[in-house]
Parts: structure tokens; C-alpha cells; sequence
């Protein structure tokens, strides 16, 4: 199986938020445990990302996700965990918007969640979205449609925080 690489949609998906997060002068940040940083790579590789792009933590392992971005302790596949990584990597890099994603790739269950469940989460103030989705596929399908879903929220978070700055 190949390695997942920038998709078509979602490198003009990023390239969207590129230009309306240069245009708002809003930053951006990502946390990731199950994409493990295919959603920063499509942010870092838009137009002029080191204007809008803060960075990304990449919390693949429970306790980073617990030290770093001050999650509680307990089960990570869910809506709580989601938004506590968005708001803990928006405050640690001082983004104005920040995703997060955490879910089950595959091929088997995690703490009693099917392969395909993931939460994404969008912070932006104190206001918080966290959508649930069951995605189908293998692994890698997983992987890449929760990329192109995380960066599908992001640009409409970011396009609505520009329409009301």
C-alpha cells in the first residue's frame, strides 16, 4: 500500500485556507493523533504558511496527548478528548484556530470503537465544534478522508472567523 500523499481536494482545500487566513490575518494550528501529521503537511505546503500556519503537535501517544495538551486521562476516542487537544494545542501555540482529530484507523477496534470512528474537533475563541464521523475503508482510506474532513471544517471555520473580523 502507498504511502498517503497530498490529494488534489485537499491540497486546494489548504490552498483556501491559505488564502483566507492571509487575507484575515488568522493563525492556524493542528493536533493530531490518528492522521499523525497529514493534515499539517497539507497546511505547510499552501501558499505562504509561515504567515498563517503556527505548527502542529503531533500526539500520537496517549501520554502526549495527556502532558502536552492537557487532556484528562481516560479514553482518547471521543468528543472530549478532540476538543481538549484542539483548545490545548491552540492555547500551547497561540493559534486563533485550531483542529484536532482522534479516532480509530484499523484494522481493529480501540477502547471498544470500530476502525473508522473519529472525532474532529474545531476550537476558535471559546467557541468549540466536534463533529463525529464513521468512516469506511482501510486504514489509509480512513486516514485520508479524515485529512480532507478536518481541512473541510478548518476552511469553513476560518472563512467564517474572516467574515467576522
Amino acid at each position: 500500500m502507498d504511502a498517503p500523499r497530498l490529494s488534489d481536494e485537499a491540497f486546494q482545500t489548504a490552498q483556501d485556507i491559505a488564502r483566507v487566513a492571509r487575507e484575515a490575518g488568522i493563525t492556524v494550528a493542528t493536533a493530531e493523533s490518528l492522521t499523525s501529521g497529514q493534515i499539517a503537511c497539507h497546511l505547510g505546503a499552501a501558499s505562504e504558511s509561515s504567515h498563517w500556519f503556527k505548527g502542529a503537535v503531533i500526539a500520537y501517544d496517549n501520554d502526549v496527548k495527556y502532558k502536552v495538551l492537557g487532556v484528562p486521562a481516560g479514553p482518547v476516542v471521543t468528543a472530549e478528548c478532540a476538543e481538549a487537544m484542539a483548545r490545548g494545542c491552540r492555547d500551547l501555540l497561540d493559534a486563533d484556530v485550531a483542529v484536532a482529530v482522534t479516532g480509530v484507523g484499523g484494522p481493529s477496534e480501540e477502547e471498544g470503537r470500530p476502525p473508522g470512528c473519529v472525532y474532529i474537533a474545531l476550537v476558535s475563541g471559546e467557541s468549540a465544534t466536534v463533529e463525529h464521523h464513521q468512516f469506511d475503508g482501510e486504514p489509509l482510506e480512513v486516514l485520508i478522508a479524515t485529512t480532507q474532513s478536518a481541512l473541510s471544517m478548518l476552511h469553513e471555520r476560518v472563512a467564517a472567523a474572516s467574515a467576522g473580523r
